[in-house]
């Protein structure tokens, strides 16, 4: 399991992610928020870790936002967050409709 801090870009999609959400999330997120990517094939998830602690026994509790973009090779990549069954943030799923490995995050969002 590699653990450690998002990536920048990662960061800017989960905080685009949370500014839509239908839950409100804590304004600090970023300060303890570890992650360790998924087994997805390349797609880019992450497992999200909010108090940067590692829990024993995590369920999902459900989808709170959901981003659609296009890859850098026109495929459509649909990017959702997930909280946990506490509220907590769970994953940010990130599903490239091909099945391919993500070539790049966006640099902007609209």
């Amino acid at each position: 399991m590699n653990i450690r801090k998002a990536l920048p870009k990662e960061e800017k999609l989960l905080a685009h992610l949370i500014s839509k959400a239908s839950v409100t999330i804590s304004d600090d997120w970023e300060e303890k928020l570890l992650v360790s990517p998924m087994n997805d094939g390349g797609m880019g998830s992450l497992t999200l870790y909010p108090e940067g602690i590692i829990p024993e026994e995590r369920q999902f509790g459900g989808k709170i936002s959901e981003y659609l973009f296009f890859d850098d090779d026109g495929t459509t990549v649909i990017a959702s967050l997930n909280v946990d069954k506490k509220g907590k943030l769970f994953e940010l799923d990130i599903w490239k409709t091909d099945y391919s490995s993500l070539i790049s995050l966006p640099s902007s969002y609209k």
